[in-house]
């Protein structure tokens, strides 16, 4: 079994940014060459995250809402007060319910993805950064 492994670097902006990932993923596989197998697509971060959702702007916008709603940011998470300067707890928290990574399978060269889902990266920090994704293919 062949494994190709592929980084890519995503410029971000936190604040729950969303940048769909789905086109260069599906890149990274057509250069694999591969034919059947999966793809692991992991962010290495602990305030981002990495999911599959239907990408259109009423998702995107309840999506950043959900996360409002669900982990707020406030002051006083533990994170905050016990690391001077830092307000982001709120985004390790985020990123931890919602993971690092998802891992897709694919046939004949190509993402086996249902009609509107698309993969995105999903930015919880509170200042912009530059991101590293890593795109894992195993397969034949």
């Amino acid at each position: 079994m062949a494994v190709k492994t592929v980084s890519l670097q995503l410029a971000m902006q936190g604040d729950t940014q969303i940048e769909n990932v789905t086109k260069p993923v599906a890149e990274a596989l057509a250069g694999a060459k591969l034919t059947a197998g999966i793809v692991t697509v992991f962010i290495k971060h602990t305030t981002a995250s990495v999911m599959i959702i239907e990408d259109e702007p009423g998702i995107r916008a309840d999506t950043k809402a959900f996360w409002s709603w669900t982990v707020p940011a406030d002051p006083a998470w533990q994170h905050n007060i016990r690391n001077a300067g830092e307000d982001n707890g709120h985004s390790h928290l985020r990123g931890q319910l919602q993971g690092p990574s998802v891992t897709l399978p694919f046939q004949n060269g190509a993402l086996l993805l249902g009609t509107w889902q698309q993969i995105v990266v999903v930015d919880f920090d509170t200042r912009a950064r530059t991101r590293e994704l890593i795109i894992q293919i195993m397969g034949e």
